[in-house]
């Protein structure tokens, strides 16, 4: 055999086989990428989504709550075109003012604007800058320089003064119920009637804590323990209104109310985000005999299909939760034409 031959040598055959030997195993390999991808999760994590010591998530209270209203020391009084709504048409929080708005008639009394969260800045950006702000951190500093809190939706602005005068929803709503009666189209609605209050005020503390930030504590729980804690108030909640709307057809009764508002922007987004991407997976909404149509219900009422965007919802749930997706893609579904499918729920008014 003569020496060009393409077999290889002695020499080259011992070198490929040390070579071989040097490899890495597959199974240090995925052990060092899963140690690598935690640690970076769970630095992500916490800048996304503060925990206790359990690894259950906390959610930061809100740090503007002063009242739009009509005693005399107030500086803000109730007016037409003097305040406006910053919203995240994909949040639910900022969802709720945006329900009560057009069920109230309000369009023309208070004008919104909306900001859609930056994936690679992890802040919310406007559409098209407002007050010569670029970013809503910026419009934060304009009204109280030097903030260095969370900046979120939705905010209740004063174009007068150029400041926050609240950013916590479920205040805002109340005013939007109650303050700017005398322009609003639909003045006589009344979400939070007098009579009702303590039973609203039920709910909405119930909501809040399993349902509304119930999703949250399980798509941002870092510990098993967390998790299931939190999944399973969930569902039991959710299993519990299921219940009582068996023969009523609101939270409250016969009246729509701010707790129903309040439980409808979770509801929305439950099939589309939380079922999968939240981990809320033991049942869809759509699965329950009532809660199904409750949302269907709500979901008819005068105007509100309008302010719910599932393109929005998706972008911002799928494509900027990079630590829940981070392959950011967003799926195709799912079709809304169930929400306009007959819902019978009217069939409940007094009749038990």
């Amino acid at each position: 055999m003569s020496s060009s031959s393409s077999e290889p040598s002695q020499a080259e055959n011992t070198s490929t086989n040390k070579s071989k030997g040097k490899s890495l195993p597959a199974s240090f390999i995925i052990r060092l990428g899963k140690f690598v991808w935690t640690t970076q999760w769970k630095i992500m994590m916490s800048k996304l989504a503060p925990k206790n010591a359990s690894g259950a998530y906390i959610r930061p209270t809100s740090q503007f709550r002063s009242f739009v209203g009509t005693e005399k020391d107030n500086p803000y009084p109730p007016a037409s075109g003097r305040y406006h709504l910053f919203v995240g048409l994909g949040c639910p929080w900022a969802h709720r003012t945006l329900v009560v708005r057009t069920l109230k008639g309000l369009e023309d009394v208070i004008s919104v604007s909306t900001v859609a969260p930056s994936g690679d800045e992890g802040i919310w950006v406007f559409d098209s800058p407002e007050e010569n702000c670029r970013t809503l951190p910026e419009l934060y500093q304009l009204a109280k320089p030097g903030y260095n809190g969370r900046s979120t939706v939705p905010v209740l602005w004063d174009s007068q003064t150029k400041t926050i005068v609240n950013n916590e929803s479920a205040e805002i709503i109340v005013m939007l119920n109650s303050q700017f009666n005398e322009f609003a189209t639909n003045p006589h609605l009344d979400l939070y009637p007098e009579e009702l209050k303590q039973q609203i005020d039920l709910w909405n503390d119930k909501i809040y804590t399993t349902v509304n930030n119930g999703v949250y504590r399980c798509g941002f729980a870092q510990t098993q323990a967390a998790y299931e804690e939190a999944c399973t108030e969930l569902f039991a909640t959710l299993d519990e209104i299921d219940r009582v709307l068996e023969t009523q057809r609101y939270l409250c009764g016969d009246k729509v109310t701010l707790a129903d508002v309040r439980l409808f922007t979770t509801l929305f987004r439950f099939d589309i985000v939380y079922y999968s991407l939240f981990k809320c997976n033991r049942r869809r909404i759509q699965d329950y005999s009532n809660l199904g149509a409750y949302l269907r219900d709500l979901y008819q009422l005068p105007g509100v299909a309008n302010t719910c965007d599932l393109e929005s919802v998706k972008q911002d749930y799928y494509g900027n939760l990079f630590p829940l997706n981070p392959g950011g893609i967003i799926p195709l579904g799912p079709d809304l034409n169930n929400l306009l499918e007959p819902h019978d729920r009217v069939k409940l008014v007094n009749k038990f």
